[in-house]
């Protein structure tokens, strides 16, 4: 199926030449998108979620859009800085042959807001924005939502998940009540239905489940080691498996500098990446990482979402990730675009049994690797008995009273 019969224009068709075909979700979404209805979408991380609202809404902007001054048709609200920089430049790169310039202005906090107040001089097209600078741009009187035709939530259940909820319901008060509402998540908690019956109406539900001949390929090993021979193992899983390239991931900002720095003292061209880090550091970072400038960039889950480098042969999990689905997440970094790759988790004898519930959540049973020179010698520890302290474990008022009338 051609983009071309989806219902797109002919200068949206033009630029996306380097597209084959669309994917399964840009398939289904799109056609409906172009409606003007609600839509809610699930489908997994790197399935294209990010085409399949921006074409149809460029070409809804084309057939409505207004004379100077400009008046912000959509608005797009991401998690991270990172992700608006990449919808951006997505929305820019699919506009080149529009007969019309479209005015996309991108806003994030960790960089002056007064750049981003002067772009909005004389308005806006399509605003992509991380809740909170949006937000401050409002209370600046720099920016009116009052005629924006379309909103988009992408990764929503990652804008929850970082506490944007205050700011989302502060930013939904102050939109016109008629207007499309397009939800992309790529999985769908308990938080984003919630979410998803305050603003939507006539909803359309679109779940997009990859096919098995779609789905990444993507060795998983799980390789036991003691805590203090995790970044000795790293080195030597570098060297021995000859990866180009590999993403690390650990817990903490503190852990992402000390095991870079690690990497350098031993010759391995390495950089770490995460929130303390100016924008223009981290995307410097990133850029010389997908141009091969580094050979290793130790991240937090800064990285886990929404950032595409092409051919990464190779994600390891230094520490494990504290929720189950972000392990989803940190290994869709790699087997991308059709290429293989391997997602390496370090277990420690602390971590044992958390990854033990990792693997039930994601129905996984990976053998336990252990890499000779590399033998762990910290015991697992025993579990404890359940003392009511484990989530889904504690009596609920119910059962305490039913035992004390039990013994009475």
């Amino acid at each position: 199926m051609p983009f071309s019969s989806l219902g797109l224009s002919a200068p949206l068709v033009s630029a996306l030449s380097q597209y084959v075909a669309p994917t399964p979700v840009q398939a289904a979404s799109i056609p409906v998108v172009l409606k003007g209805g609600d839509v809610l979408v699930t489908a997994q991380t790197g399935s294209g979620k990010t085409l399949a609202y921006v074409l149809p809404l460029i070409q809804q902007w084309l057939a409505t859009r207004i004379e100077k001054p400009r008046k912000v048709h959509t608005l797009i609200l991401v998690p991270t800085r990172e992700l608006a920089a990449q919808v951006t430049k997505e929305v820019l790169r699919c506009s080149v042959h529009l007969p019309e310039r479209i005015k996309v202005v991108s806003a994030f906090g960790g960089v002056s807001i007064n750049p981003q107040m002067m772009a909005l001089r004389g308005g806006a097209d399509f605003v992509i924005a991380t809740p909170g600078r949006l937000l401050d741009l409002v209370d600046h009187n720099a920016l009116h939502l009052n005629h924006v035709a379309a909103l988009v939530l992408d990764e929503a259940d990652r804008l929850l998940d970082l506490g944007f909820a205050d700011e989302l319901a502060r930013v939904l008060a102050l939109l016109p009540k008629h207007r499309q509402n397009l939800l992309f998540s790529a999985t769908f908690p308990e938080s984003v239905q919630e979410l998803a019956n305050q603003i939507f109406h006539e909803t359309t539900r679109i779940e997009v489940e990859s096919a098995p001949t779609e789905m990444p390929v993507i060795e998983q090993r799980a390789i036991e080691v003691d805590t203090a021979q995790r970044t000795p193992l790293l080195r030597h899983l570098i060297k021995t498996e000859g990866w180009s390239r590999v993403l690390v991931f650990v817990a903490k900002q503190y852990t992402a500098e000390h095991v870079a720095d690690k990497l350098r003292r031993h010759g391995i061209s390495a950089v770490a990446f995460h929130g303390e880090l100016s924008q223009g550091a981290r995307w410097q970072a990133l850029a010389d990482f997908k141009d091969s400038q580094f050979q290793v960039l130790v991240a937090t889950d800064l990285a886990c979402r929404g950032l595409d480098i092409v051919q990464l042969p190779a994600v390891v999990n230094y520490d494990l990730p504290r929720s189950a689905v972000d392990y989803t997440h940190r290994i869709g970094r790699t087997g991308r675009a059709g290429e293989s790759g391997v997602a390496v988790s370090f277990i420690t004898a602390e971590s044992h049994a958390h990854f033990c519930l990792i693997e039930k959540r994601h129905h996984l049973s990976l053998p336990r690797e252990q890499i000779p020179g590399f033998e762990p010698k910290d015991v697992v520890p025993a579990p404890s008995p359940s003392n009511g302290g484990i989530k889904g474990r504690r009596k609920s008022k119910k059962d305490k009273l039913r035992e004390a009338a039990a013994r009475l």
